[in-house]
Protein backbone atom coordinates (compact mmCIF):
# COMPACT_ATOMS: atom_id res chain seq x y z
CA UNK A 1 0.00 0.00 0.00
CA UNK A 2 1.30 3.47 -0.83
CA UNK A 3 1.57 6.35 1.60
CA UNK A 4 -1.63 7.65 0.05
CA UNK A 5 -3.71 4.68 1.22
CA UNK A 6 -5.80 2.87 -1.36
CA UNK A 7 -5.81 5.68 -3.89
CA UNK A 8 -3.47 8.17 -5.47
CA UNK A 9 -3.66 11.80 -4.25
CA UNK A 10 -7.00 13.41 -5.03
CA UNK A 11 -6.76 17.09 -5.77
CA UNK A 12 -9.15 19.01 -3.50
CA UNK A 13 -8.64 22.66 -4.26
CA UNK A 14 -10.14 26.03 -5.05
CA UNK A 15 -9.09 28.10 -8.06
CA UNK A 16 -10.78 31.09 -9.63
CA UNK A 17 -10.33 33.42 -12.55
CA UNK A 18 -11.80 36.92 -12.86
CA UNK A 19 -12.22 38.72 -16.19
CA UNK A 20 -12.71 42.46 -16.38
CA UNK A 21 -12.25 45.33 -18.75
CA UNK A 22 -8.92 46.13 -17.07
CA UNK A 23 -7.47 42.63 -17.35
CA UNK A 24 -7.42 39.36 -15.44
CA UNK A 25 -6.99 38.18 -11.85
CA UNK A 26 -6.21 34.57 -10.97
CA UNK A 27 -5.99 32.89 -7.58
CA UNK A 28 -5.41 29.33 -6.39
CA UNK A 29 -4.73 27.49 -3.19
CA UNK A 30 -2.04 24.81 -3.02
CA UNK A 31 -3.51 22.07 -0.84
CA UNK A 32 -3.93 18.51 -2.01
CA UNK A 33 -5.06 15.64 0.19
CA UNK A 34 -6.17 12.04 0.02
CA UNK A 35 -7.74 11.79 3.46
CA UNK A 36 -7.53 13.18 6.94
CA UNK A 37 -4.15 11.55 7.57
CA UNK A 38 -2.33 12.84 4.49
CA UNK A 39 -2.11 16.48 3.43
CA UNK A 40 0.38 17.98 0.99
CA UNK A 41 0.81 21.02 -1.24
CA UNK A 42 1.14 21.20 -5.02
CA UNK A 43 1.25 24.30 -7.17
CA UNK A 44 -1.95 24.70 -9.20
CA UNK A 45 -0.91 27.65 -11.42
CA UNK A 46 1.17 27.05 -14.55
CA UNK A 47 2.68 29.74 -16.77
CA UNK A 48 3.04 29.20 -20.54
CA UNK A 49 3.54 32.85 -21.47
CA UNK A 50 5.77 34.46 -24.08
CA UNK A 51 6.52 37.93 -22.63
CA UNK A 52 5.62 40.66 -25.08
CA UNK A 53 3.66 38.29 -27.32
CA UNK A 54 1.14 36.33 -25.25
CA UNK A 55 0.24 35.39 -21.71
CA UNK A 56 -1.27 31.95 -21.09
CA UNK A 57 -1.99 30.58 -17.63
CA UNK A 58 -3.55 27.26 -16.63
CA UNK A 59 -5.05 26.53 -13.20
CA UNK A 60 -5.84 22.90 -12.38
CA UNK A 61 -8.25 20.94 -10.22
CA UNK A 62 -9.16 17.27 -10.02
CA UNK A 63 -7.20 14.04 -10.37
CA UNK A 64 -3.58 15.02 -9.73
CA UNK A 65 -1.93 12.43 -11.96
CA UNK A 66 -4.06 13.43 -14.94
CA UNK A 67 -3.53 17.18 -14.51
CA UNK A 68 0.22 16.66 -14.10
CA UNK A 69 0.32 14.48 -17.24
CA UNK A 70 -1.57 17.13 -19.22
CA UNK A 71 0.79 19.90 -18.05
CA UNK A 72 3.85 17.79 -18.90
CA UNK A 73 2.54 17.03 -22.41
CA UNK A 74 1.91 20.74 -22.99
CA UNK A 75 5.46 21.54 -21.88
CA UNK A 76 6.97 18.84 -24.08
CA UNK A 77 5.19 20.22 -27.15
CA UNK A 78 6.89 23.59 -26.61
CA UNK A 79 10.17 21.93 -27.64
CA UNK A 80 8.83 20.17 -30.72
CA UNK A 81 7.89 21.23 -34.21
CA UNK A 82 4.17 21.73 -34.73
CA UNK A 83 1.31 22.77 -32.50
CA UNK A 84 1.96 24.14 -29.04
CA UNK A 85 0.71 26.81 -26.66
CA UNK A 86 3.20 29.17 -28.32
CA UNK A 87 1.87 28.61 -31.85
CA UNK A 88 -1.91 28.61 -31.37
CA UNK A 89 -3.27 31.77 -33.08
CA UNK A 90 -6.17 32.48 -30.66
CA UNK A 91 -7.17 31.74 -27.07
CA UNK A 92 -10.07 29.71 -28.47
CA UNK A 93 -7.63 27.47 -30.34
CA UNK A 94 -5.49 27.29 -27.19
CA UNK A 95 -8.46 25.80 -25.33
CA UNK A 96 -9.27 23.38 -28.16
CA UNK A 97 -5.67 22.20 -28.05
CA UNK A 98 -5.67 21.83 -24.24
CA UNK A 99 -9.00 19.99 -24.36
CA UNK A 100 -7.49 17.53 -26.84
CA UNK A 101 -4.61 16.84 -24.42
CA UNK A 102 -7.07 16.25 -21.57
CA UNK A 103 -8.98 13.69 -23.67
CA UNK A 104 -5.73 12.05 -24.76
CA UNK A 105 -4.59 11.45 -21.18
CA UNK A 106 -8.03 10.36 -19.96
CA UNK A 107 -8.47 7.86 -22.78
CA UNK A 108 -5.19 6.27 -21.75
CA UNK A 109 -5.65 6.32 -17.95
CA UNK A 110 -9.41 6.19 -17.45
CA UNK A 111 -9.95 2.38 -17.76
CA UNK A 112 -7.43 1.62 -15.02
CA UNK A 113 -8.67 4.42 -12.76
CA UNK A 114 -12.31 3.36 -13.16
CA UNK A 115 -11.38 -0.26 -12.42
CA UNK A 116 -9.96 0.82 -9.03
CA UNK A 117 -12.82 3.29 -8.48
CA UNK A 118 -10.53 6.33 -8.58
CA UNK A 119 -12.10 9.63 -9.62
CA UNK A 120 -10.51 10.65 -12.93
CA UNK A 121 -12.29 13.99 -13.41
CA UNK A 122 -10.35 17.23 -13.88
CA UNK A 123 -11.18 20.87 -14.52
CA UNK A 124 -8.91 23.61 -15.84
CA UNK A 125 -9.07 27.39 -15.91
CA UNK A 126 -7.32 28.83 -18.96
CA UNK A 127 -6.67 32.56 -18.99
CA UNK A 128 -4.61 34.95 -21.04
CA UNK A 129 -4.29 37.24 -24.02
CA UNK A 130 -2.71 36.86 -27.45
CA UNK A 131 -1.71 39.93 -29.45
CA UNK A 132 -4.62 41.10 -31.58
CA UNK A 133 -7.22 39.68 -29.18
CA UNK A 134 -9.01 40.73 -26.02
CA UNK A 135 -8.09 39.10 -22.71
CA UNK A 136 -10.00 35.82 -22.36
CA UNK A 137 -10.97 33.41 -19.61
CA UNK A 138 -12.18 29.82 -20.09
CA UNK A 139 -13.28 26.84 -18.05
CA UNK A 140 -12.20 23.49 -19.57
CA UNK A 141 -14.15 20.43 -18.46
CA UNK A 142 -12.93 16.87 -17.98
CA UNK A 143 -14.42 15.89 -21.37
CA UNK A 144 -12.22 18.49 -23.08
CA UNK A 145 -15.05 20.88 -23.97
CA UNK A 146 -15.09 24.38 -22.51
CA UNK A 147 -17.03 27.58 -21.87
CA UNK A 148 -15.89 31.21 -22.00
CA UNK A 149 -16.39 33.89 -19.36
CA UNK A 150 -18.29 36.94 -20.61
CA UNK A 151 -19.06 40.49 -19.51
CA UNK A 152 -22.33 39.19 -18.01
CA UNK A 153 -20.65 36.20 -16.32
CA UNK A 154 -17.10 37.43 -15.71
CA UNK A 155 -15.64 34.77 -13.44
CA UNK A 156 -15.08 31.01 -13.38
CA UNK A 157 -14.29 28.66 -10.49
CA UNK A 158 -13.04 25.09 -10.15
CA UNK A 159 -12.71 22.76 -7.19
CA UNK A 160 -14.56 23.69 -4.00
CA UNK A 161 -16.60 26.52 -5.51
CA UNK A 162 -19.73 27.02 -3.41
CA UNK A 163 -18.31 28.89 -0.40
CA UNK A 164 -16.42 31.52 -2.39
CA UNK A 165 -19.13 32.40 -4.92
CA UNK A 166 -21.35 34.75 -2.83
CA UNK A 167 -18.65 37.42 -2.38
CA UNK A 168 -17.99 37.41 -6.13
CA UNK A 169 -21.71 37.71 -6.91
CA UNK A 170 -22.06 40.66 -4.54
CA UNK A 171 -18.83 42.64 -4.90
CA UNK A 172 -17.31 41.90 -8.34
CA UNK A 173 -18.30 42.74 -11.90
CA UNK A 174 -16.71 43.27 -15.32
CA UNK A 175 -16.11 46.99 -14.58
CA UNK A 176 -14.27 46.36 -11.31
CA UNK A 177 -10.70 47.60 -10.98
CA UNK A 178 -7.78 45.18 -10.78
CA UNK A 179 -7.35 46.10 -7.10
CA UNK A 180 -10.98 45.35 -6.25
CA UNK A 181 -10.85 42.12 -8.24
CA UNK A 182 -7.70 41.00 -6.42
CA UNK A 183 -9.29 41.68 -3.03
CA UNK A 184 -12.50 39.89 -4.05
CA UNK A 185 -10.51 36.84 -5.12
CA UNK A 186 -8.67 36.71 -1.79
CA UNK A 187 -11.88 37.15 0.20
CA UNK A 188 -13.47 34.41 -1.89
CA UNK A 189 -10.50 32.20 -1.08
CA UNK A 190 -10.74 33.08 2.63
CA UNK A 191 -14.45 32.16 2.74
CA UNK A 192 -13.65 28.79 1.21
CA UNK A 193 -10.77 28.11 3.58
CA UNK A 194 -12.94 28.94 6.61
CA UNK A 195 -15.62 26.46 5.54
CA UNK A 196 -13.51 23.67 4.05
CA UNK A 197 -10.23 22.48 5.55
CA UNK A 198 -9.28 20.73 2.31
CA UNK A 199 -8.50 24.17 0.85
CA UNK A 200 -5.48 25.89 2.35
CA UNK A 201 -2.37 28.05 2.06
CA UNK A 202 -0.16 28.94 0.38
CA UNK A 203 -2.33 31.00 -1.96
CA UNK A 204 -1.04 32.13 -5.36
CA UNK A 205 -2.38 35.44 -6.72
CA UNK A 206 -1.67 36.87 -10.19
CA UNK A 207 -2.81 40.19 -11.64
CA UNK A 208 -2.63 40.85 -15.40
CA UNK A 209 -3.24 44.30 -16.93
CA UNK A 210 -4.65 44.09 -20.44
CA UNK A 211 -2.37 44.67 -23.46
CA UNK A 212 0.83 44.52 -21.38
CA UNK A 213 1.60 40.86 -22.14
CA UNK A 214 3.33 40.37 -18.84
CA UNK A 215 2.13 39.76 -15.29
CA UNK A 216 1.82 43.10 -13.50
CA UNK A 217 1.89 41.71 -9.98
CA UNK A 218 2.00 38.31 -8.32
CA UNK A 219 2.51 36.92 -4.85
CA UNK A 220 2.38 33.71 -2.83
CA UNK A 221 0.69 34.15 0.53
CA UNK A 222 1.68 31.74 3.28
CA UNK A 223 -0.64 31.07 6.21
CA UNK A 224 1.36 33.36 8.52
CA UNK A 225 2.00 36.13 5.99
CA UNK A 226 1.34 39.47 7.82
CA UNK A 227 -0.88 40.88 5.04
CA UNK A 228 -2.88 37.65 4.75
CA UNK A 229 -3.39 37.44 8.52
CA UNK A 230 -4.41 41.11 8.80
CA UNK A 231 -6.73 41.01 5.78
CA UNK A 232 -8.56 37.96 7.10
CA UNK A 233 -8.83 39.49 10.58
CA UNK A 234 -10.13 42.81 9.20
CA UNK A 235 -12.71 41.05 7.02
CA UNK A 236 -13.94 38.94 9.94
CA UNK A 237 -14.29 42.06 12.09
CA UNK A 238 -16.12 43.90 9.30
CA UNK A 239 -18.62 41.04 8.98
CA UNK A 240 -19.25 41.02 12.71
CA UNK A 241 -19.77 44.81 12.74
CA UNK A 242 -22.17 44.60 9.79
CA UNK A 243 -24.14 41.87 11.54
CA UNK A 244 -24.66 44.01 14.63
CA UNK A 245 -25.74 46.98 12.49
CA UNK A 246 -28.53 45.13 10.71
CA UNK A 247 -32.08 46.46 11.27
CA UNK A 248 -34.35 44.62 13.66
CA UNK A 249 -36.66 41.99 12.24
CA UNK A 250 -40.22 43.42 12.25
CA UNK A 251 -41.84 40.55 14.13
CA UNK A 252 -45.53 41.10 14.89
CA UNK A 253 -46.31 40.13 18.48
CA UNK A 254 -49.05 37.51 18.60
CA UNK A 255 -49.92 36.21 22.10
CA UNK A 256 -49.80 32.47 22.58
CA UNK A 257 -53.38 31.46 23.65
CA UNK A 258 -52.04 28.59 25.73
CA UNK A 259 -50.16 31.06 27.92
CA UNK A 260 -53.15 33.35 28.61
Amino acid sequence: MSVFGDTEPTDVTYCLGLLMEAGLVLAADSRTNAGVDYVSSYRKVFDFSMPGERVVFILTSGNLSITQSVINLLRQDLHKEGESLHTMPTMFSVCRYIGHKVRQVEQQDRPVLEKDRIDFHVSLIVAGQIKGEEPALYLVYTQGNFIQATEETPFVQIGETKYGKPILDRAFNYRSSLKIAALCSLLSMDSTMISNLSVGSPVDLLVYERDTFRIAQSCRLQENDPFWVEMRRAWQQSLQNAFHNLPDIPFAFTPDPSRL
